[in-house]
């Protein structure tokens, strides 16, 4: 079943990036990332209460404690992965988020030292990304306006050329590197579905906050055509949390299904060729490869 639950999560996590991008892509919504977070706040609150309820998944205020650092890691990754959303087109911000396992294995490397039984290519990987990753930017910064907005055109979407577009990523990228670093810490003292849980349930707590503060403090509608894609997103993120550790559960074929989910960004890209009609140049695809290739091999070696 490993390969199954593989592909689900795979499916599930780039159809979240994909319903995430359609409901907060519109530029005047300067609100729509909090929206998006009291979205997927709602759906992974109600995964959790389900799982406690029915599952017997054992739930105290300690553990919600001792895991807060990183859910707040994890949910402040995912705000501002959000925010970058309109502003740069799915294509480039998928594979720039999905680099944050580059980062974890230069953090391992700078805690734990490089191991004598690292395979070089390891340290290729982590040079892929990286490399990727600064193509992308300098791609970017570079490009001629009136090329960018020429393949924009066939989207009906326009992108500035801005700093914040590659930042906001790039942020997301290392924040989230930070909560899987420290996720790894921290679930040498607690079980994984209490941990779950226990993020979950923290991001049910900020999801009524933002809601509080959008809907609340600054008088905010909430119209269903907007807030259907948010949610179907937020959905299709839960789902593919829930498979994504079934998957990896079979230990005897981590190896194999580490870097099938991984890959999810090449299918977010995709979807954003075809449904969004994303045109990019070809010197982003080729920084997308780079860093794709890099993501998939450190995949293979689950590092």
């Amino acid at each position: 079943m490993w390969f199954t639950f593989s592909v689900i999560a795979l499916l599930c996590w780039s159809g979240s990036d994909l319903f995430s991008k359609i409901g907060c892509q519109d530029a005047r919504d300067k609100y729509s990332h909090l929206k998006m977070v009291t979205a997927v706040g709602v759906v992974m609150g109600l995964h959790a209460l389900y799982q406690i309820v029915f599952k017997g998944v054992e739930m105290s205020w300690h553990v919600v404690l001792t895991y807060l650092p990183v859910s707040m890691l994890y949910i402040l990754s995912m705000t501002i992965g959000y925010l970058g959303l309109r502003y740069i087109e799915l294509s480039i911000s998928s594979p720039i988020c999905n680099s944050s396992g580059a980062i974890v294995a230069v953090l391992t490397f700078l805690t734990a030292g490089i191991s004598e039984d690292l395979p070089p290519v390891a340290l290729v990987a982590v040079a892929l990304v990286c490399i990727g990753v600064v193509g992308l930017g300098f791609t970017e910064a570079n490009e001629d306006e009136e090329l960018r907005r020429a393949r924009q055109d066939a989207s009906n979407r326009h992108y500035a050329k801005s700093w914040l577009a590659i930042a906001i990523p790039v942020v997301y990228c290392l924040l989230d590197a930070l909560g899987t670093f420290a996720d790894s810490r921290v679930l040498e003292v607690l079980d994984e579905d209490s941990a779950n849980c226990a993020y979950e349930l923290t991001f049910l707590f900020v999801g009524a906050l933002c809601a509080v503060w959008v809907l609340g403090v600054k008088k905010q509608k909430l119209l269903p055509r907007q807030e259907v894609p948010k949610y179907t997103g937020a959905i299709f993120e839960t789902v593919g949390q829930f498979f994504y550790i079934y998957a990896l559960a079979d230990q005897e074929h981590v190896a194999f299904s580490a870097p099938i989910i991984s890959s999810y960004c090449i299918a977010s890209v995709l979807w954003s060729r075809i449904f969004l009609k994303e045109k990019l140049s070809w010197k982003h695809y080729l920084n997308i490869a780079i860093v794709i290739a890099g993501i998939v091999i450190l995949g293979i070696l689950d590092i």
